[in-house]
């Protein structure tokens, strides 16, 4: 039977301006301005983090596994999430969530945090220096930056059949969860002179599969890191996503994989559709395609459209639903409203686009850059249509054209704000979380799977939160309300 989906979204937000417009150091300014100013300054423990063991065994020649910076800024809030420098962007990983609708909250409200560490961060800045933020994936400038996605996974699954199953939703789901981009900037993709492609990262995989994350980036994430007990559970991270500000198009992207994750599950991977022969140029070629009318051929010698995949997932996300119910993934209202935008996304980007407008990113923003490319008779490679493309993901309220398109809105702002602050109370973040906002002078460090105590006598004491489902409100609430002192948690959490 499937596993809970708990799941999450690590963004690494586009940033510019600075002193010297180092964007390292401005993401650091961001970092610590809003630690500070939450007198949060709770370190990251590195303990047992393995981001070079690869899912396949031993990695390969080629495999690098992804670098740890230990010396940037890293802080761990009172809602469970990360905040922290990631190469040169500042990141905002979510914390674990236990249905994709909880998680595009999470991811919400992470756009909310950015926005007050930058407001903070500026204020202590000239005006020459100061910061904006965009929630986008490349700088227009060759380089690409990730949104990343994690989904629980059991260890029973062998990888091969993670690696069968998901190919064909991961080179076709741009066509409703794609954020859009002008132009191009990849020696192939130039080639090709598009004016508009669905997604901001398809252009930048390399390989199917692989360990690495910012070069020959893979389809299918081999890094085999669970933050959990790693004889029960595999953490699917999945790096081919796009930054969405709809928050539909967040809610589908995590709720189509979740499902999808669970028929594997439940069903294993022979009912999946056939992979495409080359999906590298597949994720390619249907990102260059607006009209969606591009096919490749596939290992079963047929030949399947971007549209085609995604309808024949649907339909056996559906089956699975109907046969074994959802709830490995959420309760049934969710999964009924997951599958019910998943097809009217599905349908509308087919056959009325105007239709799915206030909820796929791609469209929203195509129709965004047409009307000003008509009203002024602009080139479709002019400047202002690129300024027009960035201005879609500005953070800023006032500046942000996401914010003015008219995006249908899942979300309460009220939850939005409370979870700014408090974690889910759903998983073990809520005990992260807990710990962060009551007895934040006696942590040392913490990371996803426990939290170290500094009781200023004796050696550090680590609690250690090996099953994702541990750590809730219902298990743990209790216990802290009555332990006012980090030394008082823990003996009652030894009795």
């Amino acid at each position: 039977m499937a596993i809970a989906k708990v799941l999450g979204i690590e963004t690494e937000y586009g940033i510019a301006g600075g002193p010297d417009m180092d964007p390292i150091t401005a993401s650091s300014i961001v970092v610590n301005a809003y630690a500070q100013q939450g007198r949060m300054r709770i370190n990251w423990d590195f303990h047992g983090e393995t981001p070079e063991l690869d899912a396949r065994g031993l990695p390969g020649l080629t495999s690098f596994a992804p670098i740890v910076e230990t010396h940037l800024a890293n802080t761990v809030l009172t809602n469970g999430a990360r905040l922290y420098v990631d190469h040169a962007h500042p990141e905002y990983s979510s914390p674990e969530c236990r249905t994709p609708l909880e998680a595009t909250l999470f991811d919400v409200a992470g756009e909310e945090v950015m926005r007050r560490a930058v407001m903070v961060a500026n204020e202590s800045l000239n005006p020459e220096h100061m910061i904006t933020l965009y929630k986008n994936n490349s700088d227009g400038k060759g380089n690409s930056y990730g949104t990343h996605e994690n989904y629980l996974v059991s260890r029973d699954v062998d990888f091969s059949y993670v690696i069968r199953a998901m190919v064909p939703h991961f080179v076709s789901r741009q066509i409703i969860v794609g954020a859009g981009k002008l132009g191009a900037e990849t020696d192939h993709a130039i080639d090709a002179d598009p004016y508009f492609q669905l997604s901001q990262r398809a252009e930048f995989f390399e390989e199917v599969v692989g360990l690495e994350t910012t070069l020959k980036r893979p389809i299918i994430n081999t890094r085999d890191e669970p933050h959990s007990d790693a004889e029960r559970f595999r953490r699917l991270h999945v790096i081919i996503g796009d930054a969405n500000l709809s928050q539909v198009a967040t809610f589908v992207k995590l709720g189509s994989t979740a499902l999808l994750l669970a028929a594997l599950e439940d069903f294993g991977p022979e009912p999946f559709p056939s992979a495409p022969r080359h999906p590298v140029r597949a994720v390619r070629a249907y990102a260059l395609d607006p009209t969606l009318h591009a096919v490749e051929i596939c290992d079963d010698d047929q030949w399947r459209s971007a549209w085609d995949f995604q309808d024949q997932l649907w339909q056996l996300a559906d089956r699975y639903v109907t046969q074994r119910g959802g709830e490995a993934v959420a309760d049934d209202g969710e999964v009924t409203l997951i599958l019910r935008q998943w097809r009217e996304l599905l349908d509308g980007v087919r056959d009325d686009t105007d239709a799915v407008a206030d909820r796929v990113d791609w469209v929203a923003k195509l129709r965004v850059v047409n009307g000003i490319r008509e009203r002024y008779d602009l080139g479709p490679h002019d400047a202002k249509l690129r300024a027009i493309d960035l201005q879609y993901h500005d953070l800023r309220p006032e500046k942000s054209l996401a914010q003015r398109v008219g995006l249908t809105k899942l979300l309460d702002e009220g939850a939005v704000r409370e979870a700014v602050h408090n974690p889910p109370r759903t998983t073990r973040a809520f005990f992260r979380g807990q710990c962060v906002a009551r007895y934040p002078d006696q942590i040392a460090a913490a990371n996803w799977d426990s939290v170290v105590f500094d009781l200023g006598e004796g050696p550090l004491q680590r609690v250690p939160m090996l099953d994702p489902l541990r750590g809730t409100a219902a298990l743990t609430q209790d216990l802290l309300e009555v332990s006012s002192t980090a030394d008082e948690l823990l003996q009652a959490l030894d009795r």
